[in-house]
């Protein structure tokens, strides 16, 4: 075999095989965090079902698909779809707020009924335990770039997919995934 050809065979394994190679020695159910009403959330409650994990901020220029993660999440809770998001100031220092202020403007100005967590770091040398998982089983893809970057968590509790912050939740992309995971 020519060797041109060997590396573009090894570079398309690198590429296409990322959670091929995770080794999943935790699911995403042995993870927890806490809610905005300071009470833990354990990932362990959502078994057999699809979590879509985003990362939100009140002052991004993303933050209008806060109305589509809740019509979405309208949609599909009662097929087993749980959308959860997770407050950072990572990003542009856009998520200035306390947890409180992130609770009344979410419920306020979105009607958000989805579970909300207290803020926490996505990325860095404080990153939440969950990110740093996704990071290891699923490779760079679920490392959040932006804020409303999405990690979809399949029923077998490892990670699906990752979409990047724009990939509208109400993209026909981002519903097809759903759709499936949802009736696997």
């Amino acid at each position: 075999m020519p060797n041109k050809l060997r590396l573009i065979i090894i570079i398309f394994m690198i590429l296409f095989t990322n959670n091929a190679i995770a080794k999943y020695d935790k699911l995403a159910y042995d993870f927890n965090f806490i809610n905005l009403n300071g009470k833990k959330l354990n990932l362990g409650d959502y078994k057999n079902k699809v979590i879509v994990v985003v990362n939100v901020a009140s002052q991004c220029g993303f933050t209008n698909q806060y109305d589509d993660l809740q019509s979405i999440w309208n949609k599909y809770e009662k097929n087993g779809l749980v959308i959860i998001g997770v407050p950072s100031n990572d990003f542009g220092s856009q998520e200035p707020g306390s947890n409180q202020q992130i609770k009344t403007f979410c419920e306020t100005k979105f009607g958000i009924t989805f579970p909300m967590v207290e803020k926490v770091s996505v990325k860095g040398d404080k990153i939440h335990p969950f990110y740093n998982w996704a990071k290891r089983n699923y490779g760079k893809s679920a490392i959040p770039k932006w804020n409303f970057h999405k990690i979809i968590i399949g029923k077998d509790g490892k990670v699906a997919e990752t979409f990047s912050s724009m990939t509208n939740p109400s993209s026909r992309r981002f519903t097809k995934k759903i759709e499936e995971l949802i009736s696997n």
